[in-house]
């Protein structure tokens, strides 16, 4: 293990090991989860080391002032069926849609997260690029993406998109939209959907 994935390793470590809180603004204007993974946003490493914890890397843009960003975490990652999945199945790393910090993509190219985002052709906030399982040789984040979530949707609608994507519901031959709706049928004749 590297350096930098100890270092990664032990921050998400300590991360895990305290009790959830509200999400906070940083400095940089964004929503901050306790939970949200902090690394040196080297695509190709953080797919490994989300890998190494059984999880999926998710790659979230966000940027200041987004109402839509505010809705993610004040309405749906503060429920804590929701927050609690995704904390456990994924490893969630911020990304400023006009941000500076260094991002290296999966080709060895580094860039900025502004440059990021136009190379990966990231427009709205938020926006969830969820990672392969392993990286795959050369090519850019978007392209080896399995999946992209461009907003924020509804409880249901937004939990269900992680789940689809931990099921591996990309293999397979029903669409996203197919699975979520029979999903919600399924929970509606159990009686488990009272509200969306």
């Amino acid at each position: 293990m590297t350096t930098r994935r100890l270092f990664i390793a032990l921050g998400l470590s300590l991360a895990l090991t305290a009790p959830a809180a509200a999400a906070t603004i940083g400095e940089d204007g964004l929503h901050k989860e306790d939970w949200f993974a902090l690394t040196f946003k080297d695509v190709r490493e953080d797919i490994e080391t989300a890998r190494e914890q059984g999880k999926r890397l998710v790659l979230v843009f966000e940027q200041r002032g987004c109402i839509y960003c505010t809705k993610m975490h004040e309405e749906i990652l503060s429920r804590p069926e929701v927050r609690d999945y995704i904390r456990d199945n994924f490893m969630v790393v911020q990304v400023n849609l006009f941000g500076d910090e260094e991002v290296t993509d999966l080709d060895g190219r580094s860039l900025t997260e502004k440059t990021a985002a136009r190379r990966w052709a990231v427009i709205f906030t938020p926006t969830m690029l969820f990672m392969p399982e392993e990286a795959p040789e050369g090519g850019t984040a978007a392209e080896a993406a399995v999946a992209v979530m461009p907003g924020a949707f509804g409880r249901l609608t937004f939990l269900h998109m992680f789940q689809w994507v931990r099921e591996k519901g990309y293999e397979g031959e029903e669409h996203f939209q197919a699975w979520h709706a029979r999903k919600i049928n399924e929970m509606r004749a159990s009686g488990a959907l009272v509200s969306e």
